[in-house]
């Protein structure tokens, strides 16, 4: 592969996007778009308002999905409608614990959040876990302020369990933690060696990057790569080719191989040539 091809293929963008990006992320506004071909299609379904595809299942918020059995049921018709849909990926569950900032974005427990992702790959699509390594102990969320938590070992455990029930794909969020860095921890190494003693083996991506500051995103996406990210998201438009560029340096001197790697396994796993 080419350098600009290897820098493409670890971005995730918004929609209109490049050709040769690895990944878009389709909203409620850029629905119609149309999508780079070959490109991964990842979508916000959590359920309640949070849906990408407001007609489309889950309706109830998490929280409101009582047992395993409902949540399992509810990832399996929600995988198939998003693949019905051409969506290939599911930005969902939430493993964030239950005492954290995002409301009825919670599941009631991480075995209920882990069934729904279980259900999304018995209906076809994949799930993606969120967000690493838990938003439990922040006061806010990483879209509202630049927060910090604290890493807690049984919130850890719902991360944990989504690998062993095989989850492909896990979310690194923006808080930062002091035991992993300064930094945001989707821009910390220690974040990505954390994630991986888990065994987990599929893709790393990062939360929304936008987030984190919009003019910096090319910088962000170096710092995250060389982290450990091997998919960085830059939902808004016009921002994926500023992080392509950013990140041709890295394709150069090889910097980008593994994360390619790991992201044409996705790739396959998911259908896709």
């Amino acid at each position: 592969m080419a350098p600009r091809e290897k820098a493409a293929l670890v971005v995730v963008a918004g929609l209109p996007a490049p050709a040769g990006v690895g990944g878009v992320i389709v909203r409620d506004y850029t629905r119609d778009e149309p999508r780079p071909p070959g490109a991964i299609v990842f979508a916000d379904q959590e359920g309640g308002e949070i849906r990408a595809f407001p007609r489309l299942p889950p309706k109830p918020d998490a929280e409101r999905i009582a047992t395993e059995a409902r949540a399992f049921a509810l990832g399996e018709t929600t995988g198939r409608a998003l693949r019905r849909g051409g969506v290939h990926v599911d930005l969902a569950p939430v493993l964030d614990a239950a005492d954290g900032p995002l409301g009825r974005r919670h599941f009631r427990s991480a075995a209920i959040g882990v069934a729904f992702a279980r259900g999304l790959a018995a209906g076809g699509a994949g799930a993606c876990a969120k967000h690493f390594p838990g938003l439990g102990s922040t006061p806010k969320s990483t879209d509202e302020a630049r927060v910090r938590g604290v890493l807690r070992g049984w919130e850890l455990a719902g991360f944990r369990a989504a690998v062993e029930a095989g989850v492909p794909c896990v979310m690194v969020g923006h808080a930062v933690y002091p035991r992993l860095g300064r930094l945001p921890a989707s821009l910390e190494p220690a974040t990505y060696e954390l994630l991986r003693s888990t065994g987990f083996e599929g893709v790393a991506i990062t939360d929304s990057l936008d987030v984190i500051g919009r003019a910096d995103v090319p910088r962000w996406a170096r710092l995250a790569v060389r982290a450990g990210a091997d998919l960085i998201l830059v939902p808004e438009a016009g921002d994926a080719e500023r992080a392509i560029e950013a990140l041709l340096p890295l394709a150069r001197a090889g910097e980008l191989d593994e994360h390619v790697e790991r992201v044409l396994r996705f790739r396959r796993s998911l259908g896709l040539s």
